[in-house]
């Protein structure tokens, strides 16, 4: 669905991808599309989307999505200006591959404009005592509740909730510098915001384009503030799946899309680096059975069997799961059931649960929030944390969508202070799974 949202900057068009669940005995898609982030913005580019001790155990119905809607996991895309915002390095991305030199003289350094006025200006934050496990997902560059709700509100919830990591969307140098202010005064309170790095490949004729826009990008959030985690991209594996597929193996990604996307992450890799050398690369939530992309990028694959090609490296493997998709460590397509969590612990990363929630189609607010802590969300993910090096687990998301929106997600209404069932059922579930 494309929906306009009025804000600061000027007006976008925002596009989020809705998971599709066939769950049949054919073939299954879920190109869902996260919550915190997404592939391309307005007309030009690319539209992108148990354990049961102490937490209500929910049995997951054979099908929760009516046929009238198939349920979805909401993205924000960019404006395809991202990609000329700021000039970006023109060299070859199979040359410049992901390496920055400490003097940073073989990668172009990208002049970005001064950060706004309490934007952060690129900040240091203080290094995390621990790790923190709890999280929520925002769109402070969005609107909607959160220009309702102050910055300050919203720590005091997310406080409350017991969640220390914030994850929400930059797209451009003006949204970087928004986010920077925000981050700087949650930090201040015990929360780490970080930036999720939206773009989409439609407007890219080739890998070197691609490079070039997220360098770009990938600069100007780091110069707004030196944050410990940064995202690059949100789900656009989905967006070069050939057909109706699972995403479990190279031929099922297109081979020119491919080679774009990989382009644009290298480049994002690439321009953080230039800036910030200590920040951790997350690599963007995928989800379903899309695996097969994150594969390719750690060994230098190509969706046609090739290898040789530049490799992508990484410090978190992050993945999205929503309550159609059932169970994450059975989770059923086309091409079989699959262990998602081992494929991905197999990548030999931490994995981030960025996203979970739960449809707001799936039943009442009560039933949501049991699901939301129940034995193939929240208890699940807890107590498979050891096994699998989950580090962290982050709500989809802390606000309702405004009317016309893609739905009821939030652990609030859309008021930005009411707070739902889910709220109560995430707030207790925190307290007594101390992680």
């Amino acid at each position: 669905m494309t929906i306009s949202i009025q804000s600061n900057i000027p007006a976008f068009r925002f596009i989020r991808c809705k998971a599709v669940a066939l769950a049949a005995a054919a073939s299954v898609l879920l190109a869902a599309c996260g919550g915190g982030g997404g592939g391309g913005g307005d007309t030009a580019a690319s539209s992108n989307a148990s354990r049961s001790g102490g937490a209500s155990s929910v049995s997951v119905p054979a099908t929760d999505i009516p046929a009238s809607d198939t349920g979805t996991s909401k993205i924000t895309t960019s404006p395809s200006s991202a990609s000329s915002a700021v000039g970006a390095p023109a060299t070859n991305p199979a040359v410049a591959e992901n390496t920055v030199p400490a003097s940073g003289a073989s990668s172009p350094v990208v002049s970005a404009p001064d950060p706004a006025s309490g934007a952060g200006n690129a900040t240091t934050p203080p290094p995390l005592s621990a790790r923190p496990f709890y999280g929520v997902n925002g769109h402070n560059n969005e609107g909607g509740a959160y220009d309702l709700s102050s910055p300050a509100l919203q720590l005091s919830q997310l406080q409350d909730l017991g969640a220390k990591l914030y994850r929400n969307e930059v797209y451009s140098q003006g949204t970087a510098n928004k986010l920077a202010g925000i981050a700087q005064l949650m930090a201040a309170g015990g929360v780490t915001v970080y930036p999720v790095m939206l773009m989409g490949i439609d407007t890219f004729n080739s890998e070197t384009e691609g490079y070039n826009a997220g360098f770009a990008l990938g600069q100007q959030t780091a110069t707004s503030r030196r944050y410990p985690y940064y995202e690059v991209t949100n789900e656009m594996e989905a967006e070069i799946l050939v057909g109706n597929v699972d995403g479990v193996y190279p031929q099922q990604f297109d081979l020119v899309k491919f080679r774009i996307l990989r382009g644009v992450i290298r480049g994002m890799i690439a321009g953080i680096k230039s800036v910030d050398t200590s920040g951790k690369i997350i690599m963007g939530g995928g989800t379903w059975l899309h695996y097969g992309f994150q594969q390719m990028l750690a060994a230098g694959m190509e969706p046609d069997g090739s290898v040789g090609h530049p490799v992508v490296d990484w410090d978190i493997t992050a993945w999205h799961w929503y309550s159609e998709q059932g169970d994450i460590t059975n989770a059923c397509g086309g091409t079989g059931c699959h262990n998602v969590l081992a494929a991905l612990n197999a990548l030999g990363k931490p994995i981030w649960i960025n996203e979970f929630g739960v449809r707001p189609n799936y039943g009442t607010d009560q039933q949501i929030a049991a699901y939301l802590v129940g034995n193939r969300m929240m208890a699940q993910f807890v107590a498979l944390a050891s096994t699998y090096d989950i580090e962290s687990i982050q709500s989809y998301e802390l606000y309702d969508d405004p009317v016309g929106g893609e739905g009821a997600f939030g652990l609030l209404k859309n008021d930005g202070v009411t707070q739902k069932p889910a709220y109560a059922a995430y707030k207790s579930f925190v307290a007594t799974n101390p992680m």
